[in-house]
């Protein structure tokens, strides 16, 4: 109830508000079906100008002049293409219920709550552990007292002041129980390295993204946020986080307990299989839900933490066992499924084998760069010598889409693929 009063509050529901308009996968009696199946909440999809800005940005092309035709339509639709990465986090506090809707306010169609532990076993969303530190206000409350590592400023050197050792701190969810866990804040996740004093520490947002909604950060537990997305006519992609404690936690507590309890919240809520994508970079746990709870395996993600090109070359190899085993989803970052030849985009081997193996590819992050002008950073390595302006972003995403052919991309700004879904029929 506590919930649902929150969410009418955020959503500001009227009777004359508009449905959003479904994008789900199946025939019009499973749509229907879904339709019955949650009191959804009344939201009309909102862009903001953000896709329209990135649009001109492009270097004329044909794909340019497509899409600003599309500009022009009047009315977007929610898409399952378009995954709201941590809800909406290049500007809300993620893993929040302000996050959430705004992603779902934005189209996307599939929504993402990283999953892990509180010290009663309590499953709740934050994309680490161990990062209450950097997400949260903790180190600005008495459960600081509570943190695996208290806050301790930078060493700076007198003369030069420059940082001798960073900052540091570490606050785990497993450091303190539910009912803590839910008097915390979410915040801009965020640490200044340099910081003398906890105020420092804390207010550290890069320039690209902004504290303008950080005034309510919502925090959630697991069951929550599928009561919220139940309400919101989404689907749902829990990934069960590594956990930063020796398992079994406190000696009883197994990694196949914590899987299993994941599935069994989604279970207890009455949420079809087919709407839940759950993931993992731990390709035990998927392996787990593929043979235990076969239902919720053949949509589980393994997620692949390839941080070069060498280790994804790795998971080209080891691709047929994948199959083998099961595996129907592999989500590599962006950068993976592409490679540049002659100044243009194109799928890489890894895109390729993934097709040849009969694996269906989505991809992860889009709008967590900042500004490319440089070549985008991490998630763009394999192509930053063709990145040089933000809508080259667009360029991307239109060629994961088309060529490499994702099903899905998680996003932190998801109006930006949501336009794109709606301008492609996705």
């Amino acid at each position: 109830m506590r919930l649902k009063k929150m969410l009418q509050t955020l959503l500001i529901i009227t009777t004359t508000t508009i449905m959003v308009s479904g994008c789900f996968a199946g025939n019009r009696e499973n749509r229907e079906d879904d339709e019955r199946e949650y009191e959804r909440v009344r939201l009309s999809t909102q862009l903001g100008p953000r896709p329209f800005y990135l649009v001109n940005d492009m270097d004329e092309s044909e794909l340019k002049q497509e899409l600003q035709a599309c500009s022009k339509k009047k009315k977007f639709k929610k898409s399952d293409f378009s995954i709201g990465h941590r809800g909406a986090a290049m500007q809300f506090p993620e893993h929040t219920v302000e996050s959430y809707v705004a992603a779902a306010r934005m189209g996307a169609g599939i929504l993402e709550c990283d999953v892990t532990f509180t010290k009663d076993r309590e499953l709740v969303c934050r994309h680490s552990q161990c990062d209450l530190h950097t997400t949260t206000n903790i180190l600005a409350t008495p459960l600081a007292a509570k943190c695996s590592q208290p806050f301790v400023p930078a060493e700076l050197d007198p003369t030069s002041g420059e940082v001798i050792t960073p900052a540091s701190a570490r606050c785990c969810t497993s450091d303190i129980t539910l009912e803590e866990f839910k008097t915390l804040q979410g915040k801009m996740d965020a640490a200044d390295r340099t910081a003398t004093s906890v105020e420092e520490y804390l207010d550290a947002t890069p320039s690209w993204r902004t504290d303008l909604y950080t005034g309510n950060g919502t925090l959630m537990t697991h069951a929550e946020s599928i009561e919220l997305f139940k309400q919101l006519g989404t689907k749902m992609t829990p990934e069960l986080k590594s956990p930063s404690v020796d398992m079994p936690f406190e000696g009883d507590y197994t990694q196949q307990d914590y899987a299993q309890q994941m599935i069994d919240e989604y279970k207890a809520a009455g949420v079809k299989p087919k709407r839940v994508f759950a993931q993992s970079f731990n390709l035990d746990d998927v392996l787990y839900w593929i043979n235990h709870e076969p239902r919720f395996g053949r949509q589980a993600v393994y997620l692949d933490g390839s941080d070069n090109p060498d280790q994804a070359k790795q998971t080209i190899d080891m691709m047929s066992y994948l199959a083998e085993q099961g595996v129907n989803y592999l989500a590599p970052a962006m950068w993976a499924l592409v490679t540049a030849e002659n100044g243009e985009i194109v799928p890489s081997e890894y895109a390729i084998a993934a097709r040849a193996h009969g694996i269906d590819l989505i991809t992860w992050t889009l709008e967590r760069s900042g500004l490319l002008a440089s070549g985008g950073g991490w998630y763009y390595q394999s192509i930053s010598d063709v990145t040089d302006n933000d809508g080259d972003m667009l360029v991307l995403l239109d060629v994961l889409a088309q060529d490499v052919g994702i099903k899905g991309i998680f996003s932190d700004w998801p109006a930006t693929v949501t336009f794109y879904a709606n301008c492609k029929g996705l």
